[in-house]
């Protein structure tokens, strides 16, 4: 990106919300301006005048993200030291990165930036004045800070931005690269956190979802020491104050399927669980835009069409300015960053009380899971911690067209941070306690697997789910599956008992059989990395 002449649009308003804990904290001198707490118009002008991103019909900012669409899971690391020596989970997903090469690799990125504009965002991670965080956003681009501005949740008064004193801080620059043989990173991408300094880096990458899950990773880190389960989820409410909770990774409907308009949106992705209830950590949204429908999701579709979201990677109409959400020559992962409130059954406290339901969406591309199941507590930890799903195109580099079968356990593998059996026996206690009931749910294919088969209906995922969460499921025949050994609704109002039963989808029942079979084993193999410490009756909740 070119530097910027001398007076922009927002030059003048660069620091009225200025914080006292100011970015010399952070090693960030000789700036040549930082443009603090900007709200949305003025980042919007700043963006468009520097060539960041390019106004579509309607009003919402389009940007690219160049190089990389999705996140870089491969290029994150946590530094090891004496506050997480032993309590991290090294290994795939949380590589260590030493205290030395944090600080060289840092002190560079603080002399990059001298002489350049960063915009700052102060806001706060968790709806729960109990557990939330002070944070602060340093970016090098303006709608990145638009982007932050949208996820999370912000001071409400100027008195309060001028006081906060953030715990911890992101930098990202996504102009300056690493260099893997000084800096021991493995490409010149990097996203680097240490929970002793309180600091994230992050270089080399300009997908914001980045910044959205550095803070995610850092709630799964301090939360479960105060007692409070992290969770990678979205969360309704009914009428009658009835909680639902959406487990699932990228792909398997927990936007869709949460933002139902017979009941109340606390949020869409991430949220915490506490003595006190649940609570949504973000004040926004991050929802895949590929082929959404005004019909199927008429909500999320809308706020494509508004001033104040931000579209990644968006075919954009350069004449007319109409987008096309049904292109994917960028990647499958186009992405629509709205506010919550842009929904509107959305609960402006993102607050609601101890769950009713707990549902594990996975998306299974082997097409041979029903479409709902009914679980035991024992059953629904062992599903938990294995996490089975399909990775869908394009949500991490190198995925291809094909879903990839994949077991993320916790459903959010490259986010957590403490042992999966930390979040399970949170999870455990939670859901004896208060007598939660537990649902798997299938939004994958039927009749075949991907290429063969189609996808469940989302009419009746819907239908499903609206039974029950309304309790009307509880109260109809089941037979119990020969593998799995869960409970499967014989019936369902409205929608067809050959559904219900997916080998009543398929041409070829021993086929079927086959690859019913061929995934038992596969969940058997992998929950081997866990059965170690797991109590015996979640070992002998899976296959038989």
């Amino acid at each position: 990106m070119t530097a910027a002449a001398d007076s922009t649009p927002a030059s003048r308003e660069a620091t009225l919300l200025a914080s006292v804990y100011g970015l010399e904290n952070h090693g960030l001198t000789r700036l040549r301006r930082a443009y603090w707490n900007l709200p949305e118009p003025a980042l919007y002008e700043e963006a468009i005048a520097r060539g960041e991103g390019r106004l579509a019909f309607m009003g919402p900012l389009v940007v690219n993200t160049g190089k990389h669409t999705a996140r870089a899971a491969a290029d994150k690391f946590i530094v090891r030291e004496l506050s997480t020596e032993d309590k991290i989970w090294w290994g795939e997903y949380n590589r260590p990165f030493t205290t030395r090469n944090f600080n060289s690799l840092q002190a560079r990125l603080q002399a990059y930036l001298q002489g350049r504009d960063v915009f700052v965002q102060d806001c706060f991670g968790g709806a729960d004045p109990e557990f939330r965080l002070p944070i602060r956003i340093i970016t090098e681009y303006a709608w990145h800070s638009l982007f932050a501005r949208t996820m999370f949740l912000k001071p409400a008064t100027s008195d309060a931005y001028r006081h906060h004193a953030p715990e911890f801080t992101i930098i990202a620059a996504p102009d300056f690269q690493a260099s893997p043989m000084i800096d021991g990173t493995r490409t010149e991408t990097f996203i680097v956190a240490d929970f002793a300094q309180r600091t994230a880096i992050i270089g080399g990458t300009s997908y914001a979802g980045e910044i959205k899950k550095t803070i995610f990773t850092l709630l799964n880190f301090l939360l479960p020491l105060d007692g409070v389960l992290p969770m990678h989820c979205s969360a309704n409410v009914g009428a009658e104050g009835d909680v639902a909770l959406f487990f699932g990774l990228s792909g398997t409907g927990k936007t869709t399927l949460s933002a139902d308009p017979a009941r109340g949106l606390i949020g869409d992705d991430e949220h915490g669980w506490s003595d006190n209830g649940v609570f949504n950590f973000e004040d926004g949204c991050y929802a895949k835009a590929i082929r959404l429908s005004p019909v199927a999701e008429p909500q999320i579709h809308a706020c494509t069409r508004r001033f104040g979201a931000i579209l990644e990677n968006v075919t954009l109409d350069g004449q007319t300015r109409l987008l096309d959400l049904n292109d994917d020559k960028v990647t499958e992962n186009t992405r629509a960053a709205y506010p919550l409130t842009y929904i509107d059954n959305a609960l402006s406290e993102k607050r609601a009380g101890h769950p009713n339901n707990v549902i594990l969406l996975t998306c299974d591309a082997q097409g041979v899971l029903p479409p709902i199941a009914r679980l035991t507590p024992d059953q629904a930890l062992y599903h938990f911690v294995s996490g089975y799903t399909s990775k869908v195109a394009g949500t991490e580099i190198g995925l291809g067209l094909e879903p990839e079968m994949t077991f993320s356990t916790c459903f959010g593998a490259p986010f957590m941070v403490h042992h999966p059996h930390v979040y399970a026996n949170l999870l455990k206690t939670r859901i004896l306690k208060h007598g939660v009931s537990c649902w798997l749910v299938n939004t994958g294919w039927t009749g075949g697997p991907f290429g063969v088969g189609k996808r469940f209906s989302i009419q009746y995922t819907r239908r499903l789910l609206n039974a029950a969460l309304s309790g009307r499921l509880h109260d109809v025949a089941y037979r119990q599956d020969p593998v799995f050994g869960f409970d499967v609704p014989r019936e369902c109002e409205d929608v067809p008992s050959e559904v219900l039963d997916p080998a009543n989808t398929w041409g070829d029942r021993q086929e079927y059989d086959r690859k019913y079979e061929a995934l038992a084993a596969r969940f058997k193999e992998n929950f081997k990395l866990y059965a170690a410490g797991c109590p015996e009756p979640v070992r002998k909740a899976g296959p038989r």
